[in-house]
């Protein structure tokens, strides 16, 4: 009998250890628009190898000058994509879809200094073991995709075109799939046309191509932007559920979340006492950068449990929530 337990238990942990690694996004980079943006967070690393050593150092032991991605997409080049500083912790570089060429999948992965790999864990998502002259090293590359959705029928975002119904094909196309002319086809429904597809969190322009010359806009999305033709691209910001957590005030009475998404109401987001001693709110966020803070009993706080923040440019220091 105690076999079989201990046996459950072990099944339990094995499990639950799977369901957190799959539900871990991807690491060092976001789309915004036609842009993959690169972001490296100390906070995100333990360890970094000497370039051409196996000497690796602690976080703690380095000291930042300068950050630069590296990766197949630039020929590992060290010093080529330098990034820009954003605050104490982050760093960011912004490239344009069509850096990327013509291939969807790339190996890359931050350098320090021009010397020190940052190196990603093995519990990341979006991992890769490196190789050298085809023999894997000791060590991970971060991998990513510069097409950001995949057609499903349970996706997060629906497309819906309205009319065109003696049209013969018609194709969403944007910057989650490098506007390609051919991949999304989207189904005949009644009164017009529709596709589902999944789309990683980020704010992406599209349009709708009829019988393969004929681009138009979203006529039922009044969010656009001028294009480099001098006519619209329609604009989707796809987002995500947020969980807001506070550990421990259990004395306290009142919990307020507020935050740069609700333009700091200091009343209209009531945080949830809980069972496990949290102070819980979900709700749903745009893709992009937020800033926040807890209002308890009238006192305003950081998140304690949250490491990063930034300074507001009024003299006030916020917590910050990237929707990635």
């Amino acid at each position: 009998m105690k076999t079989i337990i201990r046996h459950i238990i072990l099944l339990a942990v094995v499990l639950v250890s799977y369901l957190s690694f799959a539900q871990k996004e991807d690491k060092g980079y976001r789309f915004d628009g036609n842009y993959v943006v690169f972001t490296f967070n100390k906070h995100d690393y333990e360890k970094f190898s000497k370039d051409d050593s196996k000497l690796k150092i602690k976080f703690e032991d380095l000291t930042i000058d300068n950050v630069v991605v590296a990766g197949e997409f630039n020929n590992w080049s060290k010093y080529d994509w330098k990034m820009q500083k954003v605050n104490e912790t982050t760093y960011e570089l912004r490239k344009h879809i069509n850096d990327f060429k013509d291939e969807f999948t790339w190996e890359f992965k931050f350098i320090v200094n021009n010397q020190y790999w940052a190196e990603p864990s093995e519990f990341d998502a979006n991992i890769e073991l490196a190789q050298k002259k085809g023999t894997h090293l000791n060590v991970y590359n971060l991998k990513m995709s510069t097409q950001a959705a995949i057609p499903d029928d349970n996706g997060n975002v629906r497309f819906r075109l309205r009319g065109y119904e003696d049209a013969k094909k018609v194709i969403v196309a944007g910057s989650f799939n490098r506007w390609n002319e051919r991949d999304f086809k989207m189904y005949k429904i009644e009164n017009g046309w529709e596709l589902k597809l999944d789309i990683k969190p980020g704010e992406y322009e599209y349009r709708f191509i009829i019988d393969g010359h004929h681009w138009i806009e979203d006529p039922s999305n009044p969010s656009k932007v001028e294009n480099e033709f001098g006519e619209y691209n329609s604009l989707i910001n796809v987002g995500k559920y947020v969980t807001f957590l506070l550990k421990g005030y259990d004395n306290a009475e009142r919990v307020i979340l507020a935050g740069s998404f609700n333009d700091w109401n200091e009343s209209a987001i009531l945080m949830e006492r809980t069972e496990s001693g949290y102070w819980k709110y979900r709700l749903p966020l745009p893709a992009g950068k937020h800033y926040y803070k807890f209002i308890i009993d009238g006192e305003w706080i950081l998140d304690p449990d949250n490491p990063v923040k930034e300074y507001d440019g009024k003299g006030h220091i916020n917590s910050v929530f990237m929707v990635k």
